[in-house]
C-alpha cells in the first residue's frame, strides 16, 4: 500500500523546505518521487552532434519535395532534437520599439555551429547562459541553407556539471529530469534530484507491488513495476528505457479505459433502451429510389446502428465521417427505422440554417412515404410554433428537426412547456457544437415522453470533424464509433492550392472564369472588420473592395457572425438561389448549408487557421458535380519559410507544413494527425474537452498500439470481472481505487 512508503521530507538529503518543494509538485512519498520519471536521458549512442543534425536538417525540404506521406514523421523529427554543447558567444541585439532578442553562439566537438535564439526572457537568458559553459540543449532545430546557420529558437536548455559531464565521458546514461522554478528555489538541482531517485529505490523498491496478473505482462512483454522504476532512474541500455517507459503507459491508459468501460457497462446494465425493428418497408422504399448506390462503409455503418436498434439496449453512437461522406442519409435510414416501429424521431442541428437544410432535404426523401417532418426553431412565430408544439405532443409528427428550440421554453415550474410523444431516435449533427449537459437535458426529455415507462432513447452523434483514432479512443471511449471513410463514387476530390498574395489578381481572374461558366465562389477571411492588433485581412473591408474595385460587374454577398440570424439566413439562402456570384465571408460558413454549384474557395490569411477549420471551411465546395479548387493565400515571405521578425521563423516552418498538408491530402482523418502532431491533443478541438484526461506519460500522437492493447484488455477485464472480485484482480482492484478513489461508486454497478 501506498502508506508504507517513506515521507519525502525523511528522505537523506530532502528536509522540510526541500520537502515543501516537492509535495507543491505532488510528490508526497518515495513512491511519488519514482513516478518522477526523467524527460530524456544522455547517452551518447543517441545524442546528436551539430554537424550530424545540420546534415539532417538540410535534407528536410518544404514546398518542392515534401510530401504528405513525410510530414508527421518530419514534425515528429523535429519535436526531437538534442545536443550537448559549449556556449561560445553570446550578444544581444535591440529593434525598434524596445524589442530584443538574444543569440547564443554554441560549438561541440564537430565543425559545424549553432545559434540558440531568445526573443523573450532576454534578461534571464543572459544570467543563466555562461561563456564555455556546457549544456544540453532540446528543442527544434532548423537550418538556414543560404548562410549555412542552424538554429534553437528557444530550446530547453540544462547545465551540465561536472559531475554528469564525467558520467557522460564514460558512456553512462545520465537521467535528466525536469526541474521546475520551484524545485530550482528549494535547491533541488539535476544531480541532488538524480541521487535522491537512487536512494527512492534502495529504501522502498522491495516494498513495490505489481498490481497486474503476471499472465497479462507476460502477453504483452510489459516489465513489473519495480523492474520499470529501476529502468527508468538507473538505467544501463536505451532498450530498457523504452521498454519501462511503455509499462507506466499501458498502466495509466488501462486505468483511464477501465473507468470507461465501466460507465457504460453501468449505463447498458441500469437502462432499458427502445427496442428497434431494423427491417422497414419505408426504408427499402427509399433504397430503390435513391439516385445514386450506398457506399460499402455506409451500408457497414447502417449494420452497426441495426445491430443497437434490436439489443433493447440503449444505442450512444458516434458517426465519424469526412466532409460530403454521407452521414446524413444513413442518419435518414436510421429515423425511418425508428418511426415504422412506432416512435418520434428528433435531429438537432447548431444553426438555423443548417436545420432548415435538413427540413427540406428529409422531408423531399419522404415524399409519398407517410412521414409527417416538422420544423421548430427560434424564429418562427408565435402561432406557427403552438401548431408544431401541438403536432409534437399528439405524435402527429413523426420526426422534428430543429435547433436550441427543441428544449423549449421554460415554465413557471421551471419545466420545459415542450412535450414529446415516445422518442425513440435523437440524432445530433456536428456534436461538438453542443455540450454534453445539453445533451443529458435532451435525453431526459426523451426519457420523459415514455410515460412511467422512462425508456432511454437512442442517440446517434454525427461529426464532419474527423478526429484521429487515438483521441477518439480517449474522448469518446464509452460511445460505440462508426466511420465513414470513402466517398461517394461521383464526389471529385478538391484540388487544393497554395498562393501568394502577389498572385491574388491572378486567381481573382480564375474566379472570374467560373461565374462566368455559371458557377458561384467564396472569398473567406479571418476577421470581421479589421483590427489594430493584428495583421489580418477583414471581411469588411476587402468586401467593399471586391464589390467595387475587384468584381463590379459581379453580384457580391457580405456574410459575417455579427450580422443578425435572419440576416444571415437571408444572404445563404439568396447565395443558394444564385443571387450572389461571390460570397464574401468569415468562418461562418464553416458549418453551412449545401451549395452544389459553388465551386471555389479562396480562403485569405490561411497560415490563421487550424488545419481541422481549413478542411471544414474547404468542404463547402465540392458538393456538386463539377470540379471545385481551394485556393490557400498566404503572406509572400512563407514561399521562403522567412519571417520578418526573429519570433515569425520558427513558426513559418509549422505554417509551410501546415498548408502542405492541405495541398497534398483531402482525407480528413490524415489532416486530423498531422493537426495534432503540430499543435497537440487539446487545440485540435478548437477547446479542450470535458473528460480529457492529462496523461503524465503516453503521446496520443506516437502510442496508438499502446492505446488499443491497453483498451481491449480493460474492457476485456471489466466485461469478465465487473467488480474485479476475482483473486487475480485483487490487487488490480487496490490500485485503481489508491488512484481514483474509493468514493466514486466505481464497482457499485451489479
Amino acid at each position: 500500500m501506498e502508506n508504507t512508503f517513506t515521507p519525502i521530507q525523511f528522505l537523506k538529503g530532502v528536509g522540510p523546505k526541500r520537502a515543501e518543494a516537492f509535495i507543491g509538485l505532488g510528490i508526497h512519498t518515495t513512491l511519488d518521487l519514482l513516478r518522477y520519471v526523467p524527460r530524456a536521458y544522455l547517452d551518447r549512442s543517441s545524442i546528436f552532434s551539430l554537424a550530424s543534425l545540420a546534415e539532417r536538417c538540410r535534407k528536410q525540404t518544404l514546398f518542392s519535395e515534401l510530401k504528405s506521406d513525410d510530414i508527421v514523421s518530419e514534425v515528429q523529427y523535429r519535436r526531437e532534437a538534442t545536443v550537448i554543447v559549449r556556449v561560445h558567444a553570446i550578444r544581444r541585439q535591440e529593434f525598434a520599439g524596445g524589442r530584443k532578442m538574444l543569440i547564443v553562439t554554441v560549438r561541440d566537438d564537430s565543425p559545424q555551429a549553432a545559434e540558440l535564439v531568445f526573443f523573450q526572457q532576454v534578461g534571464y537568458y543572459e544570467k543563466v547562459l555562461q561563456q564555455d559553459g556546457t549544456y544540453v540543449v532540446s528543442g527544434n532545430p532548423e537550418f538556414e541553407e543560404r548562410f549555412r546557420k542552424l538554429q534553437f529558437h528557444h530550446p530547453t536548455i540544462e547545465r551540465v556539471n561536472d559531475e554528469d559531464e564525467e558520467l557522460f565521458a564514460k558512456g553512462v546514461i545520465v537521467p535528466q529530469y525536469p526541474i521546475t522554478k520551484e524545485l530550482k528555489s528549494a535547491g533541488i538541482w539535476m544531480a541532488l534530484l538524480r541521487r535522491l531517485a537512487l536512494t527512492a529505490l534502495e529504501y522502498d523498491g522491495d516494498k513495490i507491488e505489481e498490481c497486474f496478473p503476471a499472465a497479462m505482462l507476460g502477453q504483452y512483454d510489459l516489465p513489473e513495476l519495480g523492474r520499470a522504476f529501476a529502468a527508468l532512474h538507473a538505467p544501463t541500455n536505451l532498450r530498457e528505457i523504452g521498454w519501462a517507459k511503455r509499462r507506466l503507459k499501458f498502466e495509466e491508459l488501462f486505468f483511464f479505459e477501465m473507468i470507461l468501460a465501466l460507465r457504460r457497462r453501468g449505463n447498458r446494465v441500469q437502462e432499458q433502451g427502445v427496442t428497434i425493428e431494423p427491417r422497414s418497408t419505408k426504408a427499402r422504399t427509399l433504397l430503390d429510389r435513391l439516385p445514386f448506390e450506398l457506399t460499402s462503409a455506409q451500408k457497414r455503418v447502417l449494420n452497426e446502428i441495426a445491430d443497437d436498434f434490436r439489443s433493447g439496449k440503449p444505442m450512444n453512437r458516434l458517426l465519424q465521417g469526412d466532409v460530403g461522406s454521407g452521414k446524413t442519409i444513413v442518419s435518414v435510414f436510421a429515423m425511418l427505422m425508428a418511426v415504422e416501429s412506432g416512435f418520434q424521431t428528433l435531429i438537432m442541428a447548431p444553426t438555423e440554417i443548417l436545420a432548415e437544410q435538413h427540413y427540406r432535404g428529409i422531408s423531399a426523401l419522404f415524399e409519398g412515404l407517410g412521414v409527417n417532418v416538422v420544423q421548430l426553431v427560434g424564429g418562427q412565430k408565435k402561432k406557427v410554433r403552438a401548431s408544431v408544439q401541438e403536432e409534437i405532443a399528439s405524435g402527429r409528427a413523426h420526426i422534428v428537426v430543429g435547433t436550441h428550440a427543441l428544449f423549449g421554453g421554460m415554465t413557471s415550474k421551471n419545466e420545459s412547456n415542450l412535450v414529446y410523444h415516445k422518442i425513440g431516435l435523437i440524432v445530433i449533427d456536428e456534436q461538438h457544437r453542443f455540450g454534453v449537459m445539453q445533451r443529458a437535458k435532451l435525453r431526459s426529455m426523451a426519457m420523459d415522453s415514455h410515460g412511467e415507462e422512462r425508456l432511454v432513447p437512442h442517440i446517434l452523434v454525427m461529426s464532419a470533424t474527423p478526429i484521429p483514432r487515438t483521441l477518439s479512443m480517449t474522448l469518446y471511449g464509452d460511445l460505440d464509433v462508426s466511420i465513414i471513410n470513402e466517398l461517394p463514387k461521383n464526389r471529385k476530390p478538391i484540388r487544393t492550392k497554395i498562393i501568394f498574395e502577389n498572385e491574388l489578381r491572378t486567381y481573382f481572374d480564375f474566379i472570374r472564369a467560373e461565374v462566368a461558366k455559371g458557377r458561384q465562389a467564396y472569398i473567406v477571411y479571418p476577421l470581421v472588420e479589421q483590427s489594430e492588433k493584428m495583421e489580418l485581412k477583414s471581411a469588411v473591408e476587402h468586401y467593399e473592395h471586391l464589390q467595387t474595385e475587384i468584381f463590379g460587374d459581379l453580384r457580391v454577398g457580405l456574410l459575417h457572425g455579427q450580422m443578425l440570424w435572419y440576416e444571415k439566413d437571408d444572404v445563404m439562402k439568396a447565395f443558394y438561389r444564385r443571387e450572389y456570384d461571390i460570397l464574401v465571408a468569415t468562418t461562418v460558413i464553416e458549418v453551412g448549408i449545401d451549395v452544389p454549384n459553388a465551386t471555389v474557395m479562396l480562403i485569405e490569411n490561411a497560415e490563421r487557421f487550424g488545419l481541422a477549420q481549413l478542411h471544414q471551411l474547404r468542404g463547402r465546395v465540392g458538393r456538386g458535380a463539377e470540379q471545385s479548387y481551394c485556393f490557400l493565400a498566404t503572406k509572400d515571405h512563407f514561399r521562403y519559410h522567412i519571417g520578418k521578425k526573429p519570433e515569425e521563423l520558427s513558426a513559418a516552418r509549422a505554417t509551410v507544413l501546415r498548408l502542405k498538408t492541405m495541398e497534398d491530402t483531402n482525407d480528413g482523418f490524415k489532416i486530423a494527425e498531422v493537426d495534432m502532431t503540430l499543435r497537440g491533443p487539446g487545440d485540435i478541438l478548437g477547446t479542450r474537452q470535458s473528460g480529457m484526461p492529462e496523461f503524465r506519460y503516453t503521446d496520443l500522437v506516437s502510442d496508438g498500439d499502446i492505446i488499443t492493447m491497453a483498451r481491449r484488455e480493460a474492457f476485456a477485464v471489466i466485461e469478465a470481472d465487473p467488480h474485479l472480485r476475482k483473486p487475480e484482480h485483487q490487487k488490480l482492484r487496490a490500485a485503481f481505487l489508491a488512484s481514483y478513489g474509493s468514493g466514486h461508486g466505481f464497482f457499485d454497478v451489479a
